[in-house]
């Protein structure tokens, strides 16, 4: 960016009416005024911190959004975590319930054989 501005010859010899000379200065030139410069430097300034607070707003806008991604798969984490955990609580019980009933299977089979030699034994007494 070029910035031009005026500057008061004081070296110059005044005019036959008395004024000194103007000439125009751009800060092209070694040593610009002070005030134009730091004009010139606050400008950018501001423009390269308006450029960064917009893009740490976008930062903080993707974050917070991933802040509430993650958020929400904890709780998802959560839940499949308490299914999981009734799941296999649940089969331990029918592993449970399995071992009873093949008990009360043997003991029915028991009771049936025992059955059939009361049965044969009435039968051989009738006879």
């Amino acid at each position: 960016m070029l910035h031009s501005y005026i500057e008061w010859d004081e070296e110059d010899q005044a005019d036959s009416a008395g004024r000194r000379g103007i000439r125009t200065m751009s800060s092209s030139d070694p040593q610009p005024r002070f005030g134009q410069s730091v004009k010139g430097l606050l400008s950018d300034k501001v423009g390269s911190c308006s450029g960064d607070v917009i893009a740490l707003t976008r930062q903080v806008l993707k974050g917070s959004r991933s802040q509430e991604l993650l958020s929400q798969a904890a709780r998802n984490m959560v839940i499949q975590e308490d299914a999981i955990l009734h799941a296999e609580d649940s089969l331990r019980k029918m592993s449970i319930i399995t071992t009873h009933l093949q008990y009360q299977q043997e003991a029915i089979q028991k009771n049936v054989e025992h059955s059939k030699n009361l049965q044969d034994q009435l039968t051989h007494l009738l006879k």
